[in-house]
């Protein structure tokens, strides 16, 4: 078969829908090249990164040690045995508290019904880190230390699956490394995190006509775009000047091409979250909302208010819609309230906090407080995900789910030593940690390392067979390599390591 009848064929097979439009801009010039690029965007994997801006720990939760099985427990973070349940290989805490530190704010965690419900899709894995700089270990959480090139997962994603999707790197959470572009500059322009600082409004970006009161005809208004785009830009002394340069020529892209396409595939009705309201008079403007709205608002009732669930909603409608391959989302650093609490108004009742200020962070001041609330955050919002992924089919009978990974990237874990037997007790930024993965891409129902009884450090483990091997430790490289294993990513040429054990087919 040659390459010109693959590609043809290709580009009329309904199976990618739009999907087409799109690739047949970004086929690279080789062969051998472009049917390889095909043949993975019709075979896609999906990767969410939810980003724990802070420090998520694990050993105060999936990796947590009773107090009876820690020789120096009064002095390190073991917990009451009562507190820690074993479910499967992994632990899991819950834990009920009348404050958050100094603040008096009662909440309720629970870890346990996760581990219960997703145990078979879950796997953590040890590792020690190379930064506790807030930046520079989140940079390093997502790209492995420049394990290949500097190039980030999100980036390694995009582009093994996303040369067929309108928008296939899409980052929720802003202001942090996780988001933050890799640097390697070989790669091409679509592979790069595309921003939505405000998930519920950004799909009113994605049409430069539709919703515009009074706008002339899309006829009219088309004519004015190829003027501008053929005739007036061309002759201008800038263009003549800067015409040559990689970004021109990417801007002029994605307001061509890529714009039609996405205009085409009506992104601004099928990620519009909202309904039409007096608060958001989408019909006046001649918008509607999604057509699976109610049911992302029912799975994420409070994302009017709660940025994270915003963010998660957006992140499964780019998925479903097929119009991104990866992900970023996480909380931010200002504190969220319930909605209605008003501050100093009668004090604060439970669950009013939902995030703490600096989320993960505020560990600083109170760690097993802010890390049981934080993990059931991070938690609640993965389950919500991973159901909705669940319930929709992506082709012949095999789920959204099936295909995709939940990344719980952190930039580091928490110092593990506490005053004299306290349960309220600061912490500080400690390299040595573990990551959570959740997918059925992923080895699950499986911990990778363990935990040192001395001084509560984690360890890690073989790289092909799983197995604990007390003073290893892994690292960021080796992570990555993981994850991009796990997914699918072709990674030759890449010299990255072999980390069988982290993904479930060889």
């Amino acid at each position: 078969m040659t390459y010109d009848h693959s590609r043809r064929s290709f580009l009329r097979t309904a199976s990618l829908g739009a999907a087409g439009a799109f690739l047949a801009t970004r086929l690279p010039q080789d062969a051998l090249a472009q049917e390889a690029m095909i043949e993975r965007a019709k075979d896609p994997r999906f990767l969410i990164v939810l980003s724990s801006f802070g420090g998520a720990n694990q050993v105060d939760a999936f990796l947590s040690r009773r107090e009876s099985e820690i020789p120096n427990a009064a002095t390190l973070n073991a917990y009451p045995d009562s507190l820690v349940q074993t479910i499967g290989e992994f632990r899991a805490i819950d834990l009920k508290s009348p404050t958050i530190g100094a603040i008096p704010a009662s909440f309720t965690a629970n870890q346990s019904n996760f581990v219960r419900k997703h145990m078979n899709d879950m796997m953590v894995v040890t590792h020690t880190g190379t930064s506790v700089n807030h930046y520079v270990a989140q940079q390093r959480s997502i790209n492995g230390n420049a394990a290949w090139q500097g190039r980030t997962l999100q980036e390694a994603v995009a582009l093994s699956y996303g040369a067929g999707y309108a928008i296939p790197n899409v980052h929720l959470v802003n202001g942090t490394g996780f988001t933050e572009r890799g640097t390697d500059s070989t790669l091409p322009a679509y592979a790069y995190g595309e921003r939505a600082p405000v998930p519920n409004l950004w799909p009113l970006s994605l049409d430069g006509y539709k919703g515009i009161a009074g706008a002339p005809s899309r006829n009219l208004f088309e004519k004015a775009r190829k003027f501008r785009n053929e005739q007036l830009d061309p002759s201008s002394d800038f263009f003549k000047t800067f015409g040559g340069s990689q970004r021109i020529k990417y801007w002029s892209d994605i307001r061509g091409d890529a714009l039609r396409g996405v205009e085409a595939a009506d992104l601004i009705t099928k990620l519009m979250l909202f309904p039409d309201s007096e608060e958001m008079p989408l019909a006046a403007h001649g918008l509607q909302g999604s057509a699976i709205g109610q049911k992302v608002r029912e799975a994420f009732p409070n994302y009017e208010f709660d940025p994270l669930e915003a963010q998660a909603a957006l992140a499964f409608m780019l998925l479903r819609y097929g119009v991104s391959v990866t992900v970023t989302i996480g909380p931010e650093g200002s504190a969220v309230f319930k909605k209605g609490v008003k501050l100093g108004e009668g004090g604060l009742g439970e669950g009013d906090i939902v995030n703490p200020p600096i989320s993960f962070d505020f560990s600083h001041q109170a760690n097993r407080e802010v890390q049981a609330l934080m993990w059931n955050r991070q938690l609640s919002i993965a389950d919500r995900l991973a159901s909705l992924l669940k319930s929709e089919e992506f082709r012949d009978g095999q789920s959204f789910w099936d295909r995709s990974m939940i990344y719980f990237a952190t930039e580091f874990g928490r110092t593990r030593r506490r005053p004299n037997n306290a349960m309220t007790f600061g912490s500080g930024h400690e390299l040595n940690n573990g990551s959570l993965i959740v997918s059925p891409l992923a080895n699950g129902g499986r911990v990778l390392g363990g935990v040192n009884t001395a001084d509560m450090l984690t360890f890690g483990f073989d790289p092909q067979s799983g197995k604990p091997e007390p003073g290893r430790h892994m690292t960021e490289p080796e992570m990555y390599a993981g994850i991009a294993h796990a997914l699918g990513v072709d990674t030759a040429g890449s010299n990255l390591p072999d980390m069988r054990a982290m993904r479930r087919s060889a």
